[in-house]
């Protein structure tokens, strides 16, 4: 295995040094904003240098699931880092429009870290649940009772964070106190090996706390997209458009139809009761009843049918405003006419002829 990762030689270490050390630049950033060009610029960088290291450890097969840690050259333990690694800096991402995808993204490559980490026993934990909602390596004394599984996880998740603060301290200290002799060169093979250990299980915890935050967000997103989804959805079937009607002369009954229809050869008459029977086999009027119109004595227009619009009112009601002034003007003609017929030309001014 040794020869085989020597032969991927300085190249694939050079790529996972320059990977890291983008990380550590980005995390003692002072840049105000995480979106500046300078630091994105960065991380893009950082992502080309992890991505082509993890295509060569796939090529070299360094790890196998076949095979113990203690078989593994202290040299390689380094590049187990990097699915972590590569998970970190996707979440540097700042592409508001892909936040789901590199979120989800992000979980795989910490997901793959774990269960490579799992299946050389590095660290006691349990995995999180895959991205398919199946959970892995449930433990078997969790509650079986479904009326206490909140309050339990809940407990179950501080007491683990909790462990997993102390668990990150004790580490920190570790590989500050072994830092000065690992970049001196003086460090032995067991204190080499021993650093890149500590190294993993300080991943595996930043690992479980960043999966638990992405599901967080993950499910604030899906909520999100879900109602927006519910918002622009379709509104129930359009109303069917209306048939126009054709122009015609409203009258109040058969008699006066009989008579605007002389008047107006080129334009068809109809009573009340004839158009409200036919508005209501049009399904404009529900109410079979009339409602008043064509009563003897009401204006036709006192209730107004239901479903008409204002454009339609408007135009019937100054119809029979012009009817009802037509009606008015022809019985005074009629009353002047019968009283010349009654009294002589110059009948009025005689009344005060001596």
């Amino acid at each position: 295995m040794m020869a085989e990762a020597g032969a991927g030689g300085p190249r694939l270490a050079e790529l996972l040094a320059l990977g890291r050390r983008l990380w550590d630049e980005l995390e003692a950033s002072t840049e105000p904003s995480s979106g500046a060009p300078a630091v994105q610029e960065k991380v893009r960088q950082g992502l080309d240098a992890l991505q082509r290291a993890t295509a060569m450890v796939a090529q070299l097969e360094l790890f196998s699931e076949n095979e113990e840690l203690e078989e593994i050259a202290s040299a390689d333990l380094k590049f187990m880092l990097l699915p972590a690694l590569l998970g970190a800096m996707t979440l540097k991402q700042v592409d508001l429009s892909r936040r789901r995808e590199h979120l989800e993204s992000a979980r795989e490559h910490f997901l793959r870290f774990l269960k490579l980490c799992r299946n050389y026993g590095l660290g006691s934990f349990q995995l999180p649940p895959s991205t398919s909602g199946e959970e892995e390596d449930r433990s078997p004394s969790a509650p079986q009772d479904p009326a206490q599984p909140n309050l339990v996880a809940m407990a179950m998740s501080r007491t683990a964070k909790i462990e997993r603060y102390k668990q990150k301290k004790e580490l920190e200290n570790k590989l500050a106190s072994m830092s000065s002799a690992m970049e001196s060169g003086t460090a032995d093979e067991d204190q080499i090996r021993e650093f890149y250990v500590l190294q993993i299980q300080k991943w595996i915890g930043t690992s479980l706390e960043e999966i638990e935050s992405i599901d967080q967000e993950l499910v604030i997103l899906r909520n999100r997209d879900a109602a927006r989804q519910a918002a622009a959805g379709p509104r129930g079937p359009p109303r069917p458009a209306r048939t126009p009607m054709k122009p015609f002369i409203l009258t109040r009954n058969a008699a006066q139809a009989r008579v605007f229809g002389a008047g107006y050869p080129g334009l068809p008459t109809m009573t009340v009761d004839d158009w409200y029977e036919q508005r209501r086999k049009q399904g404009v009027v529900s109410n079979p009843q009339r409602q008043g119109f064509g009563e003897p004595g009401s204006p036709p227009f006192s209730s107004p049918p239901v479903g008409a619009n204002d454009e339609e009112l408007q135009k019937q009601q100054q119809e029979t405003e012009e009817e009802e002034d037509d009606e008015e003007a022809l019985r005074k003609a009629r009353d002047w006419d019968d009283w010349k017929d009654t009294h002589p030309r110059g009948y009025g001014n005689r009344h005060n002829m001596g």
